[in-house]
């Protein structure tokens, strides 16, 4: 049976998706679509672009979700009114969320307006230490975090120096590998 290394299974830094500070939300999903045609056809895409500060270290992520959260403001606000606002809630009272606080009117009508003038900083989810895992880490540990932080990805660290992006869809295939090599 095959040993999985983090650092095999993650993405180097320099094939990543980035924006520095400052940067719109339209040049972050530019940057999305230039990592994802460079970068090995063979694997699963990029869904997320890391966000630098001016001396180069990564600050925070943007995901698919993020940026689709970012063409309304209000969904911000309703974020920090109520952390658990997606649990447990019907589909009838999302719905008339979204007609009482006229989420979204008008969205696609102004998409390249928002996505001009909408700072990455505004709207970017800042990192948390649960977030970072070192590269002589184990898969298992990798799983674990994965699974209990509810990440897409973690930031791959060596020595203190981040390296690369690990993502849950290449924790997967490896896992899935695994599976298939059992039969």
């Amino acid at each position: 049976m095959k040993t999985y290394k983090i650092e095999d299974l993650m993405v180097p830094l320099s094939e990543y998706a980035t924006v520095t500070i400052g940067a719109t939300l339209f040049e972050a999903i530019l940057a999305l679509e230039t990592a994802q045609g460079e970068f090995d056809q063979t694997r699963y895409r990029h869904r997320a672009i890391l966000v630098l500060n001016k001396a180069g270290e990564v600050v925070g992520k943007i995901s698919q979700h993020t940026a689709l959260k970012a063409l309304e403001p209000q969904y911000q606000k309703m974020a920090a009114e109520s952390s658990a606002a997606h649990y447990g809630f019907s589909v009838s009272f999302l719905k008339d969320l979204q007609e009482q606080y006229s989420l979204l009117d008008g969205a696609l009508e102004n998409i390249c307006q928002k996505a001009a003038h909408t700072r990455v900083e505004d709207f970017m989810s800042r990192l948390g230490e649960g977030e970072f895992i070192e590269a002589d880490a184990s898969l298992n540990k990798a799983i674990h975090m994965l699974v209990m932080g509810h990440f897409q990805s973690l930031l791959v660290r060596k020595q203190g120096i981040l390296i690369g992006v690990l993502r849950l869809t290449d924790v997967f295939a490896a896992v899935f590998h695994v599976m298939k090599s059992c039969n």
